[in-house]
């Protein structure tokens, strides 16, 4: 019992990780009907910028953790510059373009931080000093619980956002009809960049939660976070904010509970297997819907 409530919490503090990633994902999506596979990397961008700000936070006698508002500020002007510079030029030119685009964005991000920051991996600095709590026989570490908590406030917060603030309806109407949204007196152009500077910001708090539990940063992390975040969005249903959470979750979960439980080998596999089933008994996603496209 005590096993699994360890793996129990830590499979939701992995999955809390992945699901801010993929609420990136989503949003971007949802707005532009764009996959930015970039957005990985963006983690990578805030977790160097961590390694570096946190030792400043310290020397100043500030708490580690409130280097994430400088994290949040230098990944946000890479993501709107990203969008800016790179996307809106070939916005107009097809889905396959874009993902072209997205993937050399990938790799340009990831070869210019191996240049800029070195090959080696950073060891980034203890971002929380949180005792563990004892739990039925189980040692939980309260930076767990903080990262599920935020997760979930996070995505509560976006969903109250998208729904009732004005710029929140605007976000809705782009994707539905641009040209009329135009004509509404939406700037399509503005709304876009804001949510990639929502989705940057975000990426910045995952940077966070990550480093705190993985206190490292690499050059090559973006890919395979990107990947497991990208798998979480489609399973909990592209383009929805609560199936991006539910899905981050779930592969968390299946993860640990399969490196515990069954092979530490296995948990890659089963994770795409898992992935393949739910989109052959329901393609788009847990809480995703059916939209119907005028041809």
């Amino acid at each position: 019992m005590a096993l699994f409530i360890q793996s129990l919490v830590n499979g939701l503090n992995q999955g809390a990780i992945y699901a801010l990633i993929a609420l990136g994902y989503t949003m971007v999506y949802g707005i532009i009907r764009m996959i930015n596979f970039a957005h990985g990397d963006f983690i990578m961008v805030g977790s160097y910028t961590l390694f570096y700000t946190i030792p400043l936070m310290i020397r100043t006698g500030m708490p580690p953790w409130m280097a994430v508002f400088i994290a949040i500020g230098v990944c946000i002007i890479v993501g709107v510059s990203v969008e800016v510079i790179a996307y809106r030029p070939v916005r107009k030119a097809g889905s396959m373009t874009a993902l072209i685009t997205a993937l050399a964005m990938s790799l340009f991000l990831e070869n210019l931080a191996m240049v800029v920051f070195g090959a080696n991996p950073k060891s980034v600095t203890a971002i929380f000093n949180l005792p563990a709590l004892n739990f039925l026989g189980a040692k939980l570490q309260v930076k767990y619980l903080i990262t599920l908590g935020i997760g979930l406030v996070i995505m509560i917060a976006l969903q109250l956002f998208v729904k009732y603030t004005k710029l929140g309806k605007g976000m809705r109407a782009v994707p539905q009809d641009k040209q009329a949204a135009t004509l509404m007196g939406i700037k399509v152009n503005n709304i876009i960049t804001i949510t990639f500077a929502i989705g940057s910001a975000l990426a910045a708090v995952a940077a966070l939660m990550y480093c705190s539990t993985y206190p490292r940063a690499t050059t090559d992390m973006g890919s395979m976070m990107g990947l497991k975040a990208f798998i979480a969005a489609v399973l909990g249903g592209i383009g929805s904010i609560p199936g991006a959470m539910i899905g981050g979750l779930i592969v968390g979960l299946v993860e640990i509970l399969v490196k515990v439980y069954v092979a530490p080998s296995w948990y890659e596999a089963i994770t795409y297997s898992l992935l393949i089933i739910v989109l052959i008994v329901k393609p788009t996603g847990i809480l995703g819907k059916n939209i119907g496209e005028k041809v």
